[in-house]
């Protein structure tokens, strides 16, 4: 079960996916992140895409 996001809107467990600096969507593991944040990245280069790590409370910017 996927614990509620935080006063700050980001997910209290799992990986989040970022856009522009704003999360977008939610997902249980990396995999399902990076795949989701690859694809965004591809069909939109423009945008800032960050998978955001709920454990770890980082940040990875995804490149092309």
């Amino acid at each position: 079960m996927k614990q509620p996001t935080d006063a700050t809107g980001l997910p209290g467990s799992g990986y989040g996916i970022e856009v522009d600096g704003l999360l977008k969507s939610e997902f249980v593991t990396i995999e399902g992140a990076t795949n989701g944040a690859r694809e965004l990245k591809t069909r939109f280069p423009m945008l800032q895409i960050r998978i955001y790590d709920a454990a770890a409370k980082t940040r990875t910017e995804v490149t092309a």
